[in-house]
């Protein structure tokens, strides 16, 4: 999956680039998001692509000291963006909690939100860019970000940015997108591999609703797509089996 993912990304990037010199992407942590990258860092096509005009912004960020191996963006560079030749203004990480905010969340998720702000263009028609892909690892309660079933932040209807506390999931204390700025995306990628993800799949595809299942209401302005292995997709009923596995 997070081969057939990688390709796939390279190619959405290389058309955007080609068509607006520019491309934005929404990257996720966790462990199907850090294959991803790992197997686009390892891809022979991966130069294809003009890393000095790719847009990086991250879904979600747990809201740890800078450089803490949990932290997503710690992942992320030790997976593909130390071995690539970003523009360093490009790349946009969620704040720590030991940076200009210090400890307040709430500080550092309306900063980001700024930051989304600033980006976007009249043409966005909104309060954060058209990101031309913006992908999300399912987790095994359906969660998708830093956003989970019955908690709060999956309700949020007007911020693009909260701050998370009480998380269900260790630390307690995130920074996350929201449903209204997930779905500002051109495209949203669902990734899940494992079969501790089955239930989750099956349960955000059988239309549950966005609070039960968060990963139910992500979806992109022009594209939703899930990306799944087998295992992920074994409780998928027979006739869909084969159309969204990979």
């Amino acid at each position: 999956m997070a081969r057939a993912a990688a390709a796939r990304l390279i190619t959405k990037i290389v058309d955007a680039q080609a068509a607006r010199g520019t491309a934005s992407v929404v990257i996720t942590g966790g462990r199907n998001g850090n294959a991803l990258l790992a197997a686009l860092a390892e891809s022979p096509a991966r130069d294809a692509v003009d890393w000095a005009h790719l847009d990086v912004w991250w879904g979600d960020e747990r809201f740890l000291p800078d450089g803490d191996p949990e932290r997503n963006v710690t992942q992320a560079e030790e997976a593909l963006l130390g071995a690539v030749p970003l523009d360093p203004r490009r790349v946009h990480p969620m704040a720590p909690s030991d940076g200009e905010f210090g400890s307040d969340v709430e500080a550092a998720a309306t900063a980001y939100a700024t930051e989304l702000a600033a980006a976007a263009r009249p043409e966005d028609h909104g309060q954060v860019p058209s990101f031309d892909v913006l992908m999300l690892g399912v987790g095994p309660d359906a969660h998708v970000a830093s956003l989970f079933p019955e908690h709060p932040g999956v309700r949020e209807s007007v911020r693009t940015v909260i701050g998370v506390h009480g998380s269900p999931k260790p630390p307690p204390t995130r920074i996350s997108l929201t449903l209204p700025a997930i779905r500002a995306a051109r495209e949203v990628w669902l990734l899940a591999a494992g079969e501790d993800k089955a239930g989750a799949v099956a349960l955000a595809l059988s239309g549950p609703g966005e609070v039960q299942a968060p990963a139910s209401g992500a979806y992109g302005r022009s594209r939703t797509l899930w990306l799944l292995d087998r295992d992920a997709a074994a409780k998928l009923p027979p006739q869909l089996y084969p159309a969204t596995s990979s």
